[in-house]
């Protein structure tokens, strides 16, 4: 398994920008499929994005197709998750998770999972 720890959250207003960033330990980080879930009060964690291990290849919730973009940076052993056009219902803690293997979007697959950081988004 990997450490994971996310950074960057904060207070933003509707229409805004974030960038959040998931730090991971260990020497195979191109071997994991990185995601971001998210978790609002009183709401299930859903699933926000996932990126393979090289990079090639995406997959977003619908809810925010368009408005974020995942990314990976290898010699950092870093993922980022750009956050434009943000809104109200995007308010959540946000957890990084890693998994090896494929691309999935169902957070059980995932085998590590960070602490989480706090976006929130003010109208």
């Amino acid at each position: 398994q990997v450490q994971l720890v996310e950074s960057g959250g904060g207070l933003v207003q509707a229409g805004g920008s974030l960038r959040l960033s998931c730090a991971a330990s260990g020497r195979t980080f191109s071997s994991y499929a990185m995601g971001w879930f998210r978790q609002a009060p009183g709401k299930e964690r859903e699933f926000v994005a996932a990126i393979s291990g090289s990079g090639g290849s995406t997959d977003y919730a619908n809810s925010v197709k368009g408005r974020f973009t995942i990314f990976r940076d290898n010699t950092k052993n870093t993922v980022y998750l750009q956050m434009n056009s943000l809104k109200p219902e995007d308010t959540a803690n946000y957890y990084c998770a890693a998994r090896r293997g494929i691309v999935r979007s169902t957070q059980s697959e995932f085998e590590s999972w960070g602490q989480g950081t706090q976006v929130t988004v003010s109208s």
